[in-house]
């Protein structure tokens, strides 16, 4: 009889973009940091150098960890 399903594949693009921390909260950066550079603020533009880190209790928490989690 077939295997009906079949493997759970990890999401390898989000997988890049994201780490977990050791308390198990998601790390990411902000997207579109250099592309039109020269349109945007320079406190927007400093501000997404830095990584945003989400909470356990984040309603797209759960969402993104179920997308990365055969590759834990």
């Amino acid at each position: 009889m077939p295997r009906v399903g079949g493997k759970v594949k990890t999401n390898r693009s989000l997988a890049k973009r994201i780490k977990l921390t050791k308390k198990g909260k998601i790390k990411r950066w902000k997207g579109g940091y250099s592309h039109y550079a020269t349109r945007k603020e320079q406190k927007n533009k400093r501000q997404a150098r830095k990584p945003i880190i989400m909470d356990k209790d984040h309603p797209r928490y759960k969402k993104l960890i179920k997308m990365i989690e055969p590759s834990l």
